[in-house]
């Protein structure tokens, strides 16, 4: 912690020296929120990158340039005049920037771009088309670069299109009750997507989910003459799921074959991969209750299963959220990620399934696999390694051997080039808000080239004071992390009002060393009106381990809780803090957090915004509800216990409750069940609704969101 804490010594003393010499200019929430009409002259500079092979290309609207690894010098590869130009681009063609263009063969000059017509694959040595999609005006789902296929949806019924244009249609079925190539079970355990080529293009793996027996909820669309009937499928916990079947369409044969996985009932499958010769299909299996994992083999050709490769049990949860990796110079082996020694870590595997050896270990997260260095012959990957709030760099043996790729401490983002010999390094660190290095990785000592340390954007205006520190969780042992944020004039000998900021839910976090330690915007906002917010990221929440995040298995929001007043408690230390006026906002889990903590502590919150909500379990959806809930049957206690509708007549404070009218994923049913229970107990809750709106605000919808709550701790808490 020593050198966390010097660090935010120093930058205290930074953001103060700033302030002082800068107090004429106020931000707004249109400098602040990203729906804002000048959020994006507050961010920093930034650089669109990507790889041609091991050359580095910058991607940018008007041409695309190669970069030296060694130099950072830059020279012009092509202009958006010239491929519209070899395009013979028509309106069907034309390509308007090139910010997304990609180049998907490392040993041919070809850059693949297009628009939402078109998919264009342009020889820039040859100065002309090479090959053009033929499904203009569709979506290309999901296009393969070495057969150039692509499938996608349209009217519900799945297609792919081959290299020569011939339409393959895979479903006659489809509707919105029978879902095919579409991510599902409402994209948990990792899963993005519902199409998965083989590495030479010749097979679809695909999803097929019936949820005709799924219940509708009632969504309604307001905004026709009449209000019109929009339902949503939505299996509450405990209640009848899905059933979801993995097809392979074959695109020599024309046929199509499902995996003979079983009966699908109360079942997941996820984490779909590939044997490198396309010949076999991997796929981990879940059981409804998510405490039974398998990892199991599939003939691509037939659909017979293999092999279980792997089991793994739990007395909580296995979650499963990454497919297998082959090994690029052993076809024979691949990599597994499993936290069943307490943190996610990797392991090597042969290809019948035995356990070779734990390859990385400690009480640290592998928090993303970057790819592999084929001549080294190593994993490249991002960890937690150092601390907790530093994400760093890597490459590690096959023996385990582990060296840094970087050398400053913050939180870093990478892309690794094909052959894994360079990656692009995006980091920020709390006082520096963006830089890019590109990195050769096979120097004995990785040679670091800048291209980019972005100047501070806010340069100029009033800067509040970002703090980052650690107190003990409720058990006495565990370190938790706090942000504080504060007023630029802040002086120790007032009392501020202060609002605790809180999420607390599971694949999340909100302390990070990052710029301004991952300060939220609105944060900025609150301290120039005179508040401190204070972030503290509880047990329950993501990066700490298996026992951190399952430690509120069963009984969500209570360990948060007990967590969150020990945040109170080191905040009733502090003389600056009036204790008086504290507030609580979150949304989603962290809306379910606010409701809790005002009604379970009455006495200590005075105002509360509430987005979101989470108010019962059982009415939240099956895959995420039961992982941590278990069903209302199984765990009547913990549902009881974890209901805020017998906590309606406990609210004393000022709270308002704010939601999206269709939200999707906390639906209406949760804040409207709670403002009646509220009406039913006499309470006098504040309610708000954003019609045509999701779980988010979207658009400049979020800039009228930020100002309405802040709006109400300013008529409330001040």
């Amino acid at each position: 912690m020593k050198k966390i804490k010097s660090l935010f010594v120093f930058l205290m003393m930074a953001a103060l020296s700033t302030s002082l010499s800068a107090q004429d200019k106020l931000f707004t929430l249109e400098d602040l929120n990203f729906g804002g009409t000048n959020y994006h002259n507050m961010q920093p500079k930034n650089m669109w990158l990507t790889w041609w092979g091991d050359q580095l290309i910058q991607t940018d609207v008007e041409a695309c340039c190669t970069i030296d690894a060694k130099t950072g010098k830059k020279a012009t590869l092509f202009t958006l005049d010239e491929v519209n130009e070899w395009a013979k681009s028509d309106d069907e063609r034309y390509v308007r920037h090139l910010m997304n263009a990609t180049f998907p063969y490392p040993d041919k000059p070809i850059v693949q771009v297009g628009n939402r017509h078109a998919v264009i694959l342009v020889d820039f040595k040859q100065k002309k088309i090479v090959w053009q999609d033929s499904i203009s005006g569709q979506t290309a789902n999901d296009w393969n670069a070495t057969s150039r296929a692509t499938a996608y949806v349209e009217d519900h019924q799945l297609f792919v299109v081959d290299a020569n244009g011939q339409k393959h249609q895979i479903s006659t079925d489809g509707s919105r009750e029978i879902v095919y190539g579409q991510s599902v079970h409402r994209n948990e355990f990792g899963i993005e997507k519902g199409t998965f080529w083989s590495p030479d293009g010749q097979r679809l793996a695909f999803y097929r989910m019936d949820q005709s027996m799924v219940a509708d909820y009632p969504q309604v669309d307001i905004f026709p003459r009449e209000a019109t009937y929009e339902p949503d499928k939505y299996p509450m916990a405990g209640m009848t799921s899905h059933k979801v079947t993995v097809g392979i369409y074959d695109l020599q044969t024309d046929k199509t074959v499902y995996l003979q996985a079983g009966d699908p009932t109360d079942r997941y499958f996820t984490n779909i991969s590939w044997n490198p010769d396309g010949k076999t299909i991997y796929m981990f299996e879940l059981n409804r209750a998510q405490n039974d994992c398998r990892l199991v083999s599939y003939d691509a050709a037939t659909g017979e299963k293999l092999a279980e490769l792997y089991r793994e049990t739990s007395d909580k949860y296995v979650e499963p959220l990454h497919p297998i990796l082959f090994l690029p110079w052993d076809a024979t082996k691949f990599i597994m990620q499993s936290q069943k020694d307490g943190y996610n870590h990797l392991y090597l595997f042969d290809a019948a399934g035995k356990e070779l050896k734990q390859i990385t270990k400690g009480e640290w997260v592998v928090m993303e696999v970057l790819g592999f260095n084929k001549k080294q012959k190593t994993i490249i990957f991002k960890a937690n390694k150092e601390h907790p709030l530093h994400h760093r760099l890597y490459s590690v043996s096959m023996k385990g051997d582990i060296k840094q790729l970087e050398t400053v401490d913050g939180v870093h983002n990478a892309i690794l080039s094909p052959s894994g010999n360079f990656l692009i390094d995006r980091f920020s660190t709390p006082t520096r808000p963006r830089v890019i290095d590109v990195v050769d990785i096979n120097q004995k000592t990785p040679r670091h080239t800048n291209l980019l340390d972005a100047e501070d954007p806010w340069t100029g205006y009033q800067y509040p004071i970002f703090e980052c520190g650690s107190i003990k969780a409720a058990d006495g042992v565990t370190d938790l992390y706090y942000r504080m944020v504060k007023p630029a004039d802040f002086n120790p000998d007032q009392k501020y009002p202060t609002v605790i900021y809180v999420y607390g839910g599971p694949h999340a976090n909100n302390v990070q060393a990052s710029w301004h330690w991952a300060s939220r915007s609105w944060e900025t906002y609150m301290a120039q009106k005179g508040y401190i917010v204070f972030i503290l990221d509880n047990r329950g929440s993501q990066y700490r381990g298996r026992d951190f995040e399952q430690a509120t298995f069963h009984q969500l929001g209570q360990i948060e809780m007990q967590d969150q007043m020990k945040g109170v408690e080191y905040l009733r230390t502090l003389s600056y803090i009036d204790m008086e006026r504290l507030g609580v906002h979150g949304w989603s889990f962290g809306g379910f957090m606010t409701i809790s903590l005002m009604t379970n502590y009455p006495d200590v919150f005075k105002v509360g915004v509430a987005g979101g909500p989470v108010i019962d379990w059982k009415w939240y959806e099956v895959m995420y509800g039961e992982r941590y809930m278990g069903t209302p049957e199984t765990n009547p206690e913990g549902y009881a216990k974890t209901s805020l509708i017998d906590k309606a007549k406990d609210l004393k404070g000022k709270l308002q409750i704010i939601t999206g009218y269709n939200d999707n994923t906390v639906v209406p049913q949760h804040c409207l069940s709670f403002l009646d229970a509220c009406i039913k107990a006499g309470t006098q809750p504040d309610f708000f609704a954003y019609p045509g709106e999701e779980h988010n605000m979207r658009g400049h919808a979020s800039v009228h969101l930020h100002e309405r709550i802040t709006q109400y701790f300013e008529d409330y808490l001040k």
